[in-house]
């Protein structure tokens, strides 16, 4: 990748918040709303206990994975970095809990049951995945589920919010379950570009190594 390249995708990256900020509105009248997560929130709500505590990093506007959390008895925090997003949230649903925090940066001071991060932590460039990886495992449970988005091939590229263009990267599936490994935890199922949920890679991993049948 040449330098020019290299360069506009940083400019790219540092303005995520900014465009977050300046469309939410609009953001949340396009987010797809019929559920197409479904397949996945289903496999990783039933690796929780019920009522789990659940940490939803990347939150947006609270619809419509927040939601369905929500109305199957789950007790959700959710974070954003983006204040104009949290407060649509907080306005949706203001018994639940929201916090405006930057998941590098995350400290909440306690652990839960599963934490997701859905179409949010791709936002952030190889370095801080790998720092920000670290800091979802120091807040989950032992034997606790993390389900990511993330890209199907190691690299950056662009992606679009409201008609703007945003940066997205990903590490390679290798690295990933490396990291995994080193923080204890095992891969529990990964799909790339998944044909049952609109072409997105998923991955869900647990904390704890163990030998999955």
């Amino acid at each position: 990748m040449s330098s020019v390249a290299m360069s506009v995708l940083q400019q790219l990256e540092s303005r995520t918040k900014t465009i977050y900020d300046d469309n939410a509105a609009a953001f949340d009248r396009e987010r797809l709303k019929n559920l197409y997560e479904k397949k996945w929130l289903d496999i990783f709500l039933a690796s929780l206990p019920n009522g789990a505590d659940i940490l939803d990093v990347g939150c947006g506007t609270g619809e419509p994975i927040t939601a369905y959390f929500i109305r199957n008895g789950y007790k959700v925090t959710g974070i954003d970095f983006s204040r104009k997003m949290i407060e649509i949230a907080a306005n949706r649903f203001p018994t639940n809990e929201w916090i405006i925090q930057d998941m590098r940066k995350l400290s909440i001071g306690r652990q839960y049951d599963g934490i997701i991060s859905w179409n949010a932590f791709f936002h952030l460039n190889h370095h801080d995945q790998r720092l920000t990886l670290q800091k979802f495992n120091e807040h989950l449970k032992p034997g606790g589920y993390l389900l990511l988005t993330v890209g199907p091939e190691e690299g950056e590229v662009t992606g679009l919010v409201n008609g703007n263009l945003v940066y997205h990267s990903s590490l390679s599936f290798a690295e990933y379950n490396d990291i995994a490994m080193e923080n204890q935890s095992q891969v529990v199922k990964f799909i790339r570009q998944d044909p049952e949920c609109n072409q997105h890679s998923v991955l869900l991993i647990r904390k704890g190594s163990f030998d999955i049948p």
